[in-house]
């Protein structure tokens, strides 16, 4: 897949596809951190799981820990997808 921007409405998707629905994903999340979110670490390696396989970039495990916000994980993933050629 040929993807220039992972965007907020992607990270969206994903994760409701990866850890379900939880009430105010919809909402200004973009600097709220995945844990005040409902999202824990197992929601969030299926979620880094389903991008890399999706967008076909590799996501080190340090990222879960490091991006702890939807800006943080867009950022690196957005990184991830202007460097790397496609798996």
């Amino acid at each position: 897949m040929s993807v220039e921007e992972f965007e907020l409405a992607d990270l969206r998707r994903v994760i409701r596809a990866a850890a379900g629905e939880v009430e105010g994903l919809d909402g200004d999340i973009i600097d709220t951190p995945f844990e005040e979110l409902g999202y824990e670490s197992l929601a969030l390696l299926e979620t880094a799981g389903r991008i890399e396989r999706e967008y076909g970039v590799k996501l080190e495990d340090s990222v879960l820990i490091d991006a702890s916000t939807p800006r943080a994980l867009l950022e690196v993933v957005n990184q991830q997808l202007a460097t790397e050629p496609s798996l």
